[in-house]
């Protein structure tokens, strides 16, 4: 726990481009309805796939001060990143603090993965001739981080941080550290990912992480419910700018929440199974609260990282209860509506976490019937549940045994 105060990081813009909107009203309006944007997977790519389901952005047609053929030279990785970032900052006023002082952090798992795949198929089919030129610059996962940079014009560090499914939280809370030890007056921090592609689903699915439900894909992410068989693999991307609250306070910016705490650690056990006991999680959620100089009878709810899979969430579940004993506080997943989306997932759900600390309402988890006998958390499934003005944690987990938390309060 904190020995001494510190000045509280706080978020003074939002923008997202998800499944559920592409843009904050948006996409807060799909949560509240609890209604799950899990599609068909039409391409005929796709026909004879044994996962033919997933959560696409739809709406995003452009970006401001853009051509057509610029927009197409971006992997859509990257176009989901720029939009949102632009969108965050244009909500929190467009600030100009000094550019050398001005940062980017963005969290990502995979890359151009849409653009490398495409370019495979090319080669296949046209030989070594047929290769875009462009895909270098289109897959590196920095070119997200790059391109915001440019558009903005911030020459302070412009970093990608991977670590799978922790990706969008974790640069969340390096952005945190720039602001707190002054090595960045403003920082936009978020995630982006896109990796529907028949390759990617093909490896998820044999690796039997996908739900196969493919007659029902509407009902097919359900988090923490005893019918659930795996994640939707889902794309978007979601960013916030930060500052400290005292440079925010100074000229007049809206301030939507502090992010308060941050922790991440590492389970060291499997690249791809948490450890049973969910110890990494346990640690990273008491780290944060400690980080945030809170405890857990503070906290009014949790946005789980839920992804829908039978044992991570059963994990998860077991790692609440221990950290908050008998009586857990109210749970969402907001995956059930937007699917997985990957390295995008902690920023994503950051601003869902921001959105309902701010507007004192929980938003139900999609598709939840019935928590798995054993268990023993507060779901809330159904319809949006009003809670009591307080801090909130939102957790982020991810292959590898990556675990990152965040705490936001009001």
């Amino acid at each position: 726990m904190r020995t001494s105060a510190r000045e509280s990081v706080v978020v003074t813009g939002m923008g997202v481009v998800s499944p559920a909107g592409c843009t904050v009203d948006d996409f807060w309006s799909t949560l509240l309805a609890g209604r799950s944007t899990a599609a068909p997977l039409d391409d005929p790519e796709f026909k004879a796939h044994p996962v033919r389901i997933g959560c696409r952005v739809h709406g995003l047609d452009a970006i401001d001060g853009m051509t057509d053929k610029q927009v197409r030279r971006m992997d859509p990785f990257a176009r989901f990143g720029l939009a949102a970032a632009l969108a965050a900052y244009a909500d929190a006023g467009a600030p100009r603090p000094d550019p050398a002082r001005a940062a980017v952090l963005v969290g990502n798992a995979v890359g151009g993965r849409i653009t490398s795949d495409q370019e495979s198929r090319h080669y296949g089919e046209r030989g070594p001739q047929g290769v875009n030129p462009l895909m270098p610059l289109m897959t590196m996962p920095n070119a997200a981080a790059a391109l915001i940079s440019m558009r903005l014009g911030f020459r302070g560090p412009a970093l990608s941080i991977a670590t799978t499914c922790a990706s969008g939280a974790d640069a969340v809370g390096h952005a945190m550290a720039l602001l707190l030890t002054d090595r960045a007056d403003v920082v936009v921090v978020g995630g982006c990912e896109s990796i529907i592609s028949p390759v990617t689903l093909a490896a998820f699915g044999n690796l039997r992480a996908l739900s196969t439900r493919n007659d029902d894909p509407a009902a097919a992410s359900r988090p923490f419910d005893a019918g659930r068989d795996g994640f939707v693999m889902g794309e978007g991307a979601g960013f916030v700018v930060l500052e400290r609250e005292s440079d925010a306070r100074a000229r007049g910016a809206r301030r939507y929440a502090a992010v308060a705490g941050y922790a991440a650690t590492a389970d060291a056990h499997h690249l791809s199974m948490p450890a049973p006991d969910g110890a990494g999680a346990v640690a990273a959620m008491r780290a944060a609260l400690a980080d945030a100089d809170l405890g857990p009878a503070d906290v009014a709810h949790v946005n789980a990282h839920g992804t829908s899979t039978p044992l991570n969430d059963r994990i998860e579940a077991t790692a609440l209860r221990e950290v908050f004993g008998g009586t857990p506080p109210p749970v969402t997943a907001t995956k059930g509506v937007t699917g997985h989306l990957i390295g995008a997932a902690g920023a994503v759900e950051l601003i869902a976490t921001v959105l309902a600390v701010g507007r004192k309402v929980v938003p139900p988890t999609a598709n939840h019937q019935q928590t798995e006998p054993g268990m023993e958390i507060d779901v809330v499934h159904g319809t949006p549940r009003p809670t009591a003005s307080g801090p909130a944690l939102s957790n982020s987990f991810g292959f590898g045994g990556h675990n990152a938390c965040l705490v936001v309060t009001p």
